[in-house]
């Protein structure tokens, strides 16, 4: 794949809706990760996923995983 693939399909209408779909994914899964970080008060998480873009990854595996309630 050339550059100037890249270039068509990024300028195509299947370039601009995948990268809508990337955004979009990557916004709601940031919100709600930086939104459990402040809530558990976790500032070095916090932190983190606010300086990283990771497409939603990062988030994901805070949300799902890291950021869990702890049981009392």
């Amino acid at each position: 794949m050339t550059e100037q693939d890249i270039i068509n399909f990024l300028e195509s209408g299947w370039g601009v809706l995948t990268l809508t779909v990337f955004i979009i994914w990557s916004l709601i899964w940031e919100g709600l990760a930086l939104w459990k970080a402040a809530q558990r008060k976790d500032k070095v998480w916090f932190i983190v996923l606010l300086l990283t873009n990771t497409l939603g990854t990062l988030e994901l595996i805070y949300y799902l995983f890291i950021g869990k309630e702890k049981k009392k």
